[in-house]
């Protein structure tokens, strides 16, 4: 009898245990070599725990269950002999001549697994915010595991809401024992607020010459670079400006010295049903526009499905929030430690100014910055929050080094 340990996978160089979030498979099951079969979450991300051989497993560590890096998660018996009417997934095929519609029951590898009626992380929370149980929704995903699109599709052809815990009028109680992740950032925000000097400074951002740029070219912008113009690129270009011009706001404490960054390695909150990420965009001051936009989708996109790495969730020096998504008109950012700083951003407003001394309207976004009071003082943060508003408000000096084409040409 030959057995094979698998043992948990080091997630990062300061992640000590992780917790099983569950298992694709049940005690016993045959798997396939580099079949996924179970998912693990760190304090940074949740990783994919693939077989690595043939045959049947014997779980070790149970789901929710907080287990030592390096310890057996589950043993695979590779002697073991292939039951008879279980089909590797990698042999199904259907010949081009069948009809798709035909069905083909002898290459179903299981009628029922333990994944039926088992929900996604996203689509587990878009179930939560539109009241839809398990029992409304048909899983199409691998072994009737529920993903986004069965939500989408039941709320597209509608659902019986009377069988919602919404509506159905019973005081009922949940307990849910917080994940690895949750509960790290939850030590983490109370460590910032019990050791930092954090203070906030606000100021006010007019929005019309980003918007109009953005309305004059976001078309042929998509189409030559295939990503959409949006904000967070300009503010992320404005923000690396700035930070060159004021490096406190871009270093971090480090005992009694002070770290300084020549680079501008800018973290971008992202939210996600597991809780708040922050992927790195990395050297953001060498970056262009389409480059930012890019690398941020495909950060977020990653950190969405839990798919983010460690190593992109490490190392930030500043950080970029946005409320505004979900409506907040002004907030007061929590640091991300080690960081020194954070900017807020927010939902943009048409309001009335004074421009010129006349009264018009303009769409007004209201910025927020956190900050370190032992390393940054009052007028660094101010004068840089200053500073990103100017930009915003000419992006054409993002374009040339925080100066106008005119600036440029004469030499200024």
């Amino acid at each position: 009898m030959s057995k094979l340990e698998m043992k948990v996978p080091s997630p990062g160089e300061s992640i000590s245990e992780v917790i099983i979030a569950e298992w694709l498979v049940k005690d016993g099951d045959w798997v396939e070599k580099d079949q996924v079969v179970a998912s693990i979450d760190s304090d940074k991300a949740t990783l994919e725990l693939s077989a690595e051989a043939s045959g049947t497993i014997a779980i070790k560590a149970q789901a929710g269950e907080t287990i030592a890096v390096g310890a057996v998660a589950c043993i695979i018996d590779t002697s073991a002999a292939q039951p008879e009417g279980v089909k590797s997934e990698k042999k199904v095929e259907v010949k081009k001549s069948e009809p798709v519609s035909a069905p083909v029951k002898e290459t179903t590898v299981q009628e029922k697994s333990y994944a039926t009626g088992t929900a996604s992380p996203v689509a587990a929370k878009m179930m939560a915010e539109n009241g839809i149980i398990s029992a409304q929704v048909n899983g199409t995903g691998p072994k009737g595991r529920i993903i986004k699109a069965d939500v989408l599709n039941v709320m597209a052809n509608g659902f019986d809401s009377t069988s919602s815990p919404k509506s159905s009028g019973n005081r009922i109680e949940r307990r849910e024992k917080m994940s690895n992740l949750r509960r790290k950032i939850a030590e983490r925000l109370v460590s910032v607020k019990n050791t930092t000097a954090m203070l906030t400074t606000f100021n006010e951002v007019n929005m019309k010459p980003i918007m109009d740029l953005r309305s004059k070219y976001k078309g042929k912008f998509k189409e030559t670079h295939g990503v959409g113009l949006g904000f967070m690129s300009f503010f992320t270009k404005a923000c690396s400006e700035a930070l060159f011009l004021f490096p406190a706001v871009n270093g971090r404490l480090e005992k009694d010295e002070i770290v300084y960054h020549d680079y501008s390695d800018i973290g971008i909150a992202v939210s996600t049903p597991k809780g708040l990420m922050v992927p790195v965009v990395r050297n953001a001051e060498t970056l262009s526009f389409a480059q930012i936009e890019q690398t941020i989708a495909t950060l977020a996109g990653k950190a969405r499905d839990g798919k983010i790495t460690v190593d992109e969730l490490q190392g930030g020096t500043f950080t970029i929030t946005n409320g505004g998504v979900f409506g907040s008109m002004l907030s007061t950012p929590i640091l991300n430690p080690p960081q020194c700083a954070i900017l807020g951003m927010h939902n943009i407003v048409e309001r009335a100014v004074v421009e010129s001394g006349e009264i018009v309207i303009r769409p007004i976004m209201y910025v927020a910055l956190s900050y370190d009071h032992r390393l940054i003082d009052g007028r660094e943060s101010v004068s840089f929050l200053v500073k990103v508003k100017e930009l915003l408000e000419n992006p054409e000096r993002i374009l040339f080094g925080g100066k106008t084409a005119e600036e440029v040409l004469l030499g200024l």
